[in-house]
This record gives structure tokens, sequence and C-alpha cells, in this order.
């Protein structure tokens, strides 16, 4: 069964309750929440980065319950708005919403991610968990539906509309992202290894053994599990252009996306305390079943007249032969 645009609206607006909910946990109405969540976003980044960033940090430090307060309530409005809206108008002013925040919050919260500075991972989250649900936001903005997604190569199938998805803009984020997350970490000094064991010293009990023993795994791999990263990333990004591959893409990222939520995101630190949301890895996934939605379906050419006879029924018949 293929997600709906108004299922997969529910669902962002679940993840915005849930980022609401952590947002009230006793450690972010303190000044750590600043110091110790918000102004390390900021360090080793440029000044144009680093700068508000640390600005937000201080801000925040001042007046921690207020203002902890205040966030909690907007993405717990956000997410009761999505999850409770009837009509495209009010989908419209939700999804609205919740990309100008989700952007702010990337900014000032997030410092872009870290992608100013090189090291954003997807592995470990990158390019952020927030801006994710701009670019989900913007692709489940209500819609016409198209046949073909105006993407070069769907015109040649008939389909059926992914319920007014925007095939464009999805297909392009997604390339973005995954070629973009495969160009970083073939960065010098993005190492996979590094990212899994920074990862393991923060995970839960339970989970360290597992972050253990990867870390022995990818350090006997050494180049071989950069590359074979880095292909796999390009391969995913690439694949959502040819319509017919782009279920069997979306399968393979969200295996891949559950693999980097438990080794390298440590499941989001949703057992810390610390957790503002769950990282990128469910948006990744919701993504992929976005994509999954797009693929081409033929349409039936004969109305109520079964697949294995439509080419019976559409061949020519010849005229009987009238003697005399």
């Amino acid at each position: 069964m293929r997600i709906t645009r108004r299922r997969a609206q529910v669902t962002l607006g679940l993840l915005w309750l849930l980022a609401g909910a952590l947002q009230l946990q006793p450690f972010m109405f303190t000044t750590g929440f600043a110091h110790r969540i918000i102004a390390p976003a900021g360090d080793q980044q440029p000044a144009v980065v680093a700068g508000p960033v640390h600005w937000a940090a201080r801000l925040i430090a001042t007046a921690p319950l207020p203002l902890d307060l205040l966030f909690a309530a907007t993405q717990l409005l956000l997410g009761a708005a999505l999850v409770l809206a009837h009509s495209a108008r009010r989908v419209r002013l939700a999804l609205g919403a919740s990309i100008a925040w989700a952007l702010a919050v990337w900014w000032l919260g997030e410092g872009l991610g870290g992608l100013t500075s090189a090291h954003a991972l997807m592995l470990t989250g990158g390019p952020g968990a927030v801006v994710l649900y701009a670019v989900v936001a913007l692709a489940l903005w209500p819609a016409r539906p198209t046949a073909s997604g105006g993407l070069p190569g769907d015109a040649a199938v008939r389909t059926e509309p992914a319920d007014g998805l925007r095939t464009g803009w999805l297909i392009r984020s997604w390339v973005v992202l995954w070629v973009g997350a495969a160009v970083l970490q073939a960065l010098p000094g993005n190492s996979a290894l590094q990212a899994v064991a920074g990862s393991a010293d923060s995970a839960p009990a339970w989970l360290r053994p597992a972050g253990a023993h990867t870390v022995s795994a990818l350090a006997a791999g050494g180049t071989a599990v950069t590359v074979a990263l880095v292909a796999a990333q390009a391969l995913i990004g690439l694949a959502a252009l040819r319509p017919r591959l782009r279920p069997p893409a979306a399968g393979a990222a969200v295996a891949l996306s559950l693999v980097f939520w438990v080794l390298g995101q440590s499941l989001g630190g949703l057992s810390t305390g610390q957790a503002t949301d769950p990282n990128a890895a469910p948006l990744y996934v919701l993504l992929a079943l976005l994509l999954a939605a797009t693929a081409p379906r033929a349409a039936r050419a004969t109305t109520g007249v079964p697949a294995g006879r439509a080419a019976a029924v559409a061949r020519p018949v010849a005229p009987a032969h009238r003697s005399g």
C-alpha cells in the first residue's frame, strides 16, 4: 500500500509533536541546553554561521525556562495543526509555518547542519534533521497531481497520480541529499570509523556492544568501507531519476537510514534526556516512502478488462467475409 499525501502530512505532524515533547524534558529548561546543545553547533564554523548560533545560545541562556516553553509550544502547535487540519487552506498554513520554523532552527540551532564545515555526514544525521522537515513539507504541499511529475522519462509511461505529491521537488531534493551525502563522505577527514566510534560513546549501554563490533569491522575494512558508502549513497540518489528504479532505491535508503540511525545517530539519543528530535533517519525513511509512491504504475488501456486480456481486446478484428 502506497503512502498517501495526507498520511505523510499526519506523520510529519507526529514527528513535530515528538520534537515538542522532547523539548519539555527537564534538561531543556536549564542553561545546559544553550551551552551544550546549541552553542556547539557553531563551533568550527565560519563566522557567518557561528555568530548567529552563538548569539542564539547566549539569548537562550538568559531565560531558558520561558524560551524553552515557547519552543516546545511552537512545535506542539505545528504538530497538532498538521494532524488535525482537514482543509487545503489549513494544511498550507501548517506546512508554511513548519517550513519557516524548520529553516530558522536549522540556521540558529543547528548551524546549517555543519555543512559549511564540510564535516556533516548522513551517517551522523547530516545535513541536520530539522531541514528535512522543510524538505518533506514542500513535497507535501497541496498541488494538482500530474501523470508524470514533470521529469524526463516519466512521460513515456502512463501512470496514476501519486496522490498530488510534488514529484519534481521530491526527486530533485532526493538526488541533492543522497549525492551530496556521497560527496561529503568522500571528503578527506570524514571517516565513518570516527563517526561510529563517537556515536558509540553516547549510545545506550545495550547498544554499545554493537557499536564496538562495528568499529572493529570498520577498522579492518579501511578505505573500502568509505568507498562502499560513497557508492551506495550516490547510487541511491541517482536511481531516483529513473521512475522504475525508485522503489528499490527507496528500499535501500530505508535499510541504510536505519543502520545509520542505530550506529551513527544512537537512535537520536532519545534515552539521554537531551535529545531535541529523533535525528534525521526517520525523516529519510519518510522521504523514501514518498519516493516509492512516485514510481509509475501502468494504467490499463481498457476499463474493467483484466490485464491479461487487454491486448486481445485492443487488437483490431478483421471484418467478416461476405460472399456473393
